[in-house]
C-alpha cells in the first residue's frame, strides 16, 4: 500500500471514529475539550503535509492517539468502558483510562518530534537528542496540565469531567510521569522502525 492510500484509509478510520464517539456522547463540552489537540494537530497537518509530509509510522501513532482522545471524550475519562474493564484485571481502585491517554501523550508525540529533529538535523550530536526529545514531552505534558487547571477554574464544575481527577491526590504529577515513560518507551521499540520509515519517504 502506497503512503497516500495508507494515509486516506488512516483518515477515513479517525474520521469514521469520531463520528462515533460525536454520535454517543451525552457530555458534548467534555467531547470539545478532549479532541481539541487532535484538531489542533490535523490543522497543522493539513498545512504542512505537502512541503513536510511525515513517515507513516508518525502518521500512524498520531491516529492511534487521536482515537484515544476522542473514546475518552465519548464517555469522560472516569467512566470510559475500557479503563473499568482494567481495572476489573488490575485490581485498580479507579478508572485508569486517563492514564493510558497520558501514556499516549508521551509514547506518540515523541516519534513526530524526532522525526522533525532527524530530518531538519537540529541536533548536530546524536548523544543528545532523546534526551532533549524526553525533556521536550515533559514540558509539554507540564503545559498540558496547565492548561487542564486553567479550565477548570474557567468553566467551574463543567470542567471537572475534564480534569478526571477522581480525587487521586497525585493524578497530575501521575500524568506528566507517563508521559515521560512513554516517550521512553517509545524511543526504545520504535526508533530502528522509525529510522526505516524515514528512509523510505
Amino acid at each position: 500500500m502506497t503512503s497516500k492510500h495508507y494515509q486516506r484509509l488512516l483518515i477515513t478510520v479517525v474520521v469514521l471514529f469520531y463520528a462515533w464517539t460525536l454520535y454517543g456522547t451525552n457530555d458534548y463540552f467534555t467531547w470539545c475539550l478532549e479532541i481539541f489537540p487532535a484538531v489542533l494537530g490535523a490543522i497543522v497537518l493539513a498545512i504542512t503535509h505537502r512541503r513536510f509530509p511525515l513517515s507513516n509510522v508518525s502518521y500512524t501513532l498520531l491516529a492511534i492517539h487521536a482515537m484515544i482522545l476522542a473514546y475518552g471524550g465519548r464517555y469522560t475519562y472516569a467512566e470510559a468502558p475500557l479503563g473499568f474493564w482494567l481495572s476489573e484485571i488490575f485490581g485498580w481502585t479507579r478508572n485508569n483510562y486517563d492514564k493510558i491517554g497520558h501514556l499516549m501523550q508521551g509514547f506518540g508525540p515523541v516519534i513526530i518530534a524526532r522525526e522533525v529533529f532527524l530530518r531538519l538535523d537540529v541536533v548536530k550530536r546524536p548523544g543528545w537528542l532523546n534526551p532533549i526529545l524526553v525533556l521536550i514531552i515533559l514540558g509539554t505534558a507540564a503545559f498540558y496540565e496547565f492548561v487542564e487547571w486553567w479550565i477548570s477554574l474557567l468553566s467551574g464544575s463543567a470542567g471537572d469531567a475534564f480534569l478526571g481527577t477522581q480525587g487521586y491526590v497525585w493524578d497530575t504529577q501521575s500524568d506528566m510521569f507517563l508521559a515521560m515513560i512513554g516517550a521512553i518507551l517509545a524511543l526504545l521499540l520504535l526508533s530502528k522502525l522509525h529510522d526505516r520509515a524515514i528512509k523510505s519517504l
